[in-house]
């Protein structure tokens, strides 16, 4: 996970397709915790973090906030007591991208 964290996101564009099947499977092997879901017809990946209590969950939320911004990708961050999931996918192209992978893994570093 370290390394796929520490890898450069790349510029992506609307006519890049997204990660075939394959491609996915074999990052989500390097983040076993997060999982693959379909919402509103997208490809996602998703985890769900636990905290003893709201304040950690919100500085959670903060600091994966900090991250997406200086990657100026931006998920959805789902923040409540106890709880923060979050989901990535590349708006642009609706669906999964290689920089996905690379922004759940720096996710997993925060929440260390």
């Amino acid at each position: 996970m370290e390394k796929l964290a520490r890898t450069a996101c790349e510029a992506c564009n609307k006519h890049m397709p997204p990660l075939q099947e394959n491609e996915r499977e074999a990052y989500l092997k390097q983040l076993p915790e997060w999982r693959i879901v379909e919402r509103d017809g997208i490809m996602k990946l998703s985890r769900s973090f636990s905290f003893r209590d709201f304040a950690r969950a919100l500085l959670f939320t903060q600091r994966v906030g900090e991250l997406a911004e200086q990657a100026g990708h931006h998920p959805v961050i789902i923040t409540e007591w106890g709880k923060a999931t979050v989901m990535w996918w590349t708006h642009q192209i609706n669906g999964l991208h290689h920089n996905d992978f690379i922004l759940a893994a720096r996710t997993d570093e925060v929440a260390k």
